[in-house]
């Protein structure tokens, strides 16, 4: 199918963040969407008011009343559908066009400088990272984004009119880089980042050595530049593949010297600054709109991609300084003196030590109280011991249930197996509906939900009742 014959498409999971993005995109083109989800939420609810007709119940046979033509039809398929759903059971058996989103995202992306930013953490902010300061420069680009940017409100950019270029290869686009079902190989980047090979996705990987072998397999596919984690393995053995190729391969770092490194990072209040190292030059004081020092890392990529695509020093700074970060995504809900609540999107023992750590840096004299809501079975199992040592981190721990997602449940894997291991001795195990009553008694200092699942459902009820307290 030519992507110029689709009038109409079909998306099976347009709720995903990866999903909605590209049904807003081809929303945008003209085309009639529809989808189907499982569930209603914000997203879906702003993606009916752009137009967009979505039903929450599977139809099987009956989605046949919406007389879509098989000719100019895509249906759009995410890894989450479960087998047996029966729409598209019926779509496969009446012949219609079916592609994973990867496979959309690939071709859609394909015909402009696409910049791809791949690791099993990072991304999302990365990524957005650079979309805002392409946005706020001269140089421009359109985005599909893994998370909602908190500038524009949206998990999709689009170009500008005024900047549109005689032709796309000369157009910026930026991508998450999604290693799930090895997604990422359908993308072919201009420059691609690649900031963390951690263990993860066992449940389709099996061993983490596969894993990192799918990250060599994409960084392959870059086209000219790419900028590795200087402490990463995988660093070095792309220098080595690209020793007689065309393309360049660039570290980046805070800890060591790198192609691209910061130095100099301080905090003030929950400020932080940096010098970054590039090109033979140094660029002071930088100012990140965002706190964390792995954001102050992410910043360093997004900096030198940006860089490499033409973005000014001072169009680099001013983009820097204006981020206003992702939602869930070291979000603060609430940000007083003795009352602050941050919600974030970890749920890898990396992502929980990181966040942990930075808080801690910034709030060293307070209290941090964590909820966590594990996310998937497998995960959990494979990384228990990871998991206990990061939330002992903190001085006192709610823990949720396993959050099952795609997984049927393991036996023996429950969040106790987490929760025994874990040392610090203020830890509780509870359940989502209990969650609001027990903050309400600790009062705590600094607060963090954390999780991938459905723990978003809390950040309201828990905003109002901390508020309570102000």
């Amino acid at each position: 199918m030519n992507f110029k014959d689709i009038k109409y498409a079909y998306f099976l999971g347009i709720g995903g963040i990866g999903m909605s993005a590209i049904a807003r995109y081809f929303n945008h083109q003209g085309i009639k969407v529809y989808g189907y989800d499982k569930t209603e939420t914000d997203l879906t609810k702003e993606l009916v008011s752009e137009g967009i007709d979505i039903q929450f119940s599977d139809l099987g046979e009956k989605i046949s009343n919406l007389q879509l033509p098989t000719s100019n039809t895509l249906v759009v398929l995410t890894p989450a559908i479960p087998k047996d759903h029966q729409e598209w059971k019926w779509f496969r058996e009446n012949n219609f066009t079916i592609l994973k989103r990867s496979q959309v995202l690939g071709i859609i992306t394909d015909v402009y400088k696409t910049i791809g930013v791949a690791g099993t953490h990072g991304k999302t902010t990365t990524s957005t990272l650079i979309a805002h300061i392409l946005k706020q420069s001269k140089v421009d680009c359109a985005a599909f984004l893994g998370g909602i940017s908190s500038n524009y409100q949206s998990n999709l950019f689009l170009h500008k009119t005024e900047h549109q270029a005689p032709s796309t290869e000369q157009q910026y686009m930026v991508v998450e880089a999604d290693e799930f079902d090895r997604s990422f190989l359908t993308l072919h980047p201009s420059i691609s980042i690649i900031t963390s090979t951690d263990a993860d996705h066992l449940d389709i990987y099996g061993e983490h050595s596969e894993l990192k072998k799918s990250f060599m397999d994409y960084a392959m596919q870059t086209r000219h530049t790419i900028f590795i984690k200087k402490e990463l393995e995988l660093y070095t053995e792309v220098v080595n593949a690209f020793h007689e190729k065309p393309k360049k391969c660039k570290s980046y770092s805070i800890k060591n010297v790198a192609d691209v490194y910061a130095n100099n990072i301080r905090i003030n209040t929950d400020q932080y600054l940096f010098d970054l190292h590039i090109e033979g030059r140094v660029l002071h004081d930088l100012y990140l709109g965002i706190p964390g020092m792995h954001n102050v890392e992410n910043a360093v990529a997004a900096s030198a991609s940006t860089i490499e695509a033409g973005v000014t020093d001072d169009e680099l700074r001013a983009g820097l300084a204006s981020f206003k970060g992702v939602k869930r995504r070291f979000e603060y809900i609430i940000k007083q003196k003795n009352n602050i609540y941050i919600d974030d999107y970890a749920h890898h023992p990396e992502e929980l030590k990181a966040i942990i750590s930075s808080v801690r840096q910034m709030y060293h004299d307070k209290k941090i109280t964590v909820v966590f809501q594990p996310h998937l079975f497998s995960r959990t199992r494979d990384f228990v011991d990871g998991f206990a040592e990061s939330l002992s981190l903190a001085d006192d721990v709610l823990l949720l249930d396993i959050y099952p997602a795609r997984e049927l449940p393991i036996e023996g894997v429950t969040s106790k197996i987490i929760f025994d291991k874990m040392t610090i001795q203020n830890k509780i195990m509870c359940s989502k509906k209990d969650v609001v009553e027990l903050i309400k008694n600790k009062r705590p200092e600094v607060l963090l939900t954390l999780g991938a699942g459905d723990i978003d459902q809390l950040i309201e009820p828990l905003r109002n009742r901390l508020n309570k307290h102000l």
